[in-house]
């Protein structure tokens, strides 16, 4: 990812904040702009601010000694086996997903991580 890279080398020469809970400072800093940009409606300025959300995660990630493109990659293979529950359940329960809620669909969310743990324990 090229924002680790990029902050990884900032901090070679000095250019870093201390420690990873000044680094998640920025990131509510971050978000509060972002929240502001959305509330303007302002399409380039939440494009802008989400870019910086971004990367001050990137440099938590590297505070904390996490491959922030690795954790992403996890992360998408979660919600793609989760979501493959939810299909699966909606499958068998023969009715469409137009006739399910998303409290509903919430429920399948969550029993399919409460599935994913119990098949870690195994």
């Amino acid at each position: 990812m090229r924002s680790y890279k990029l902050q990884s080398k900032a901090a070679k020469v000095g250019f870093d904040w201390p420690n990873a809970d000044d680094v998640l400072k920025k990131i509510h800093e971050e978000l509060q702009e972002l929240a502001e940009a959305i509330a303007e409606n302002d399409p380039d300025n939440i494009e802008w601010e989400l870019g910086d959300v971004l990367l001050a995660m990137a440099n938590y990630a590297r505070h904390l000694g996490v491959e922030p493109e690795t954790a992403l990659n996890r992360a998408n293979n979660r919600f793609a086996s989760r979501f493959n529950f939810i299909e699966q359940a909606v499958l068998a329960s023969g009715r469409s997903w137009a006739d399910f809620s998303l409290v509903e669909l919430e429920k399948l969310w969550q029993d399919a991580k409460k599935n994913e743990k119990n098949e870690k324990k195994h």
